[in-house]
């Protein structure tokens, strides 16, 4: 089995930001969200909150939206973003586990033809999670809950923080921003 990161990874950039651009721009009144999601960062920067806190602090403008109903659009405009080597050597029983919100990865898997999506939890109405971001020592831990895997043939993602999966991995990947893969050295 193949493990894959998605942002940075799969997906050139960050599809919660983008996402997150996206809805702004849509409903330009969103910006009085900006000051609380820098308050935040603030307080996660500085170890006041946590990651999951953090983010559902950030998540409050979906309260303020359908985002359900903007999902399509957003695939539709940003599914190029998709780095070309993924469908190329894509196979049916490929997982993907991401920090980024469920909801939000489900409708592009679903057309990539991935099965398998763990992802941080998150209601699209209210931006409160349940359980905690999905990230780090959590992928792993996800892993082994929902599939019963302790191992996976190969990883691949885009940052360090992975490093949990890529040491449960044969073999391990690191994509850089243009999309090559690199033997990850553990």
């Amino acid at each position: 089995m193949n493990v894959f990161d998605f942002d940075g990874t799969i997906y050139s950039g960050d599809s919660t930001f983008d996402f997150c651009c996206y809805c702004f721009k849509k409903h330009p009144s969103l910006v009085r969200f900006l000051p609380l999601q820098a308050v935040a960062f603030a307080g996660y920067a500085f170890k006041c909150i946590d990651k999951t806190r953090m983010k559902e602090i950030f998540y409050r403008f979906l309260g303020s939206i359908d985002a359900q109903a903007m999902l399509d659009d957003f695939w539709a405009t940003h599914k190029k973003n998709i780095f070309p080597w993924y469908p190329a050597q894509q196979q049916a029983d490929d997982v993907v586990i991401s920090a980024s919100p469920e909801f939000l990865l489900e409708p592009i898997c679903r057309e990539l033809g991935i099965k398998t999506l763990m992802a941080s939890r998150v209601d699209s109405k209210t931006g409160k999670y349940t359980g905690i971001n999905c990230h780090g020592q959590e992928k792993v831990r996800r892993l082994e809950e929902q599939m019963g895997v302790t191992h996976i043939d190969k990883f691949y993602s885009d940052s360090q923080s992975d490093l949990p999966l890529a040491k449960i991995a044969d073999q391990a990947f690191l994509v850089d921003k243009q999309g090559n893969l690199l033997d990850w050295k553990i």
